[in-house]
């Protein structure tokens, strides 16, 4: 493993590790566009399983949706086989996108700028005008349209995830998983599930400071006061961090414990702000809700690299989908589930709590502004580096929260793809 990016695409000094160690992040990965090209090419285009819908999304022949693998632009959809099929949402004759919907049904695609057809797997199937206007113009003798087409993915589902991945060297997803972290995707996703709302989030940052922020289980009680001054998530409580081998997958959780919370004086020593007694709920019902999980786990975030993420918080149950915009911008597209054997009852507690993550959510709003902290902070900065030092240096699972350790994980699967 090297210490440096290579050499920049515009023949500006590279971007360079210091050592191997994980304890150091130049604050230039998060800011350099040669850096972003090449993430796009080895890491969404490379051998990672991106995150593109639910399968409930498209559930029947014909439903589509448009999304992104990275920067690129991709159709997924339904075929009347069952299989689900996706392929690059971009016109082999021009470039033109093929489907401009979020969402919809569709027997084929045809492109609107010059009526190019593809079939729901990405074949090209018809040409307007192929063999010209009264014998006169049209294409070639020579032109095939089974050579001509969108590139395809490979697809994987998995517990009603529709993953897809441009490699074919990308390991099958179960072993991409790994068996921990599939188990407790299984543990959230275990029955059928709705859509039951959404949201898209502008974050003013770069994509890999979003997610750092997912799998840093040291800030959540600290950055948040909700979360501190109601009690739902301390580091004091029981819990920890499971990092896959890998490092790019991770787990953090933990368990209300109201009798260890009673004496714990642990936030109040240190004077922190998001910890308050002048703070209360108008309607405290939003946090009231029902034991649906047998393990007392109260609080999960899941999530599999390189930007998906599944939450489980309290009753509050939601995908997210973290997408590059550039270098300082980053789109971040929230799901919220449902179960479809929910009671009515149970379904309006979900929406009550869905009040507490989201663009404005009472937690994650802070989530949403942090980033763009750091992203204005490093300005001028490329010569330094972030310290990711809280708990050693070591990317393993953790009994405590109060460390780095998933932080750090993301960064041994990430120069591994960029061969730094």
């Amino acid at each position: 493993m090297s210490h440096s990016m290579g050499e920049s695409l515009a023949g500006q000094r590279p971007v360079h590790w210091k050592s191997e160690r994980l304890t150091r992040v130049p604050f230039a990965l998060y800011a350099d566009p040669d850096v972003a090209a090449r993430e796009q090419r080895r890491i969404f285009r490379g051998e990672v399983w991106n995150y593109l819908c639910l399968e409930a999304e498209i559930a029947e022949p014909g439903r589509f949706r448009t999304t992104f693998v990275g920067e690129t632009p991709v159709v997924v959809v339904r075929d009347d086989d069952g299989e689900i099929y996706a392929f690059e949402n971009r016109c082999a004759h021009r470039g033109a996108l093929i489907a401009l919907e979020k969402s919809g049904r569709a027997d084929d695609f045809q492109c609107v700028y010059h009526a190019w057809t593809y079939n729901r797997r990405g074949d090209l199937v018809g040409v307007a005008f192929e063999n010209g206007v009264k014998g006169k113009g049209g294409m070639p003798s020579t032109f095939c349209k089974d050579a001509h087409g969108p590139r395809r993915l490979r697809v994987a589902r998995f517990c009603g995830l529709v993953f897809a991945s441009f490699s074919e060297d990308v390991p099958d997803i179960d072993d991409y998983l790994g068996d921990e972290i599939a188990g407790r995707i299984e543990r959230v996703l275990h029955k059928p599930v709705e859509v039951i709302g959404r949201f898209t989030q502008a974050l003013p940052n770069n994509w890999k400071l979003y997610v750092e922020n997912v799998k840093d289980s040291y800030h959540a009680s600290l950055l948040h006061l909700f979360f501190t001054t109601f009690e739902l998530n301390r580091l004091s409580q029981k819990g920890g961090v499971i990092v896959d081998p890998s490092g790019g997958h991770h787990v953090s959780y933990s368990m209300i414990d109201k009798g260890a919370q009673d004496g714990d004086s642990s936030y109040r020593d240190q004077a922190l702000r998001s910890d308050s007694d002048r703070y209360r709920l108008r309607d405290p019902s939003v946090l009231t809700g029902f034991s649906e999980y047998d393990d007392g786990i109260t609080l999960q975030i899941l999530s599999v690299f390189p930007g998906f993420v599944l939450q489980q918080i309290q009753n509050c149950l939601a995908l997210r989908q973290v997408l590059p915009k550039g270098v300082a911008r980053t789109e971040l597209n929230w799901t919220y589930l449902g179960y479809v054997d929910d009671t009515a009852e149970q379904r309006t507690v979900r929406l009550k709590q869905s009040n507490l993550v989201g663009p404005a959510g009472f937690i994650s709003m802070e989530d949403g502004a942090v980033g763009g902290f750091v992203q204005r902070g490093i300005a001028g900065a490329d010569d330094h580096d972030a310290i990711v030092e809280m708990g050693g240096e070591g990317t393993g699972s953790s009994e405590a929260r109060a460390t780095e350790t998933s932080v750090r994980g993301f960064w041994k699967a990430y120069r591994r793809l960029m061969d730094e």
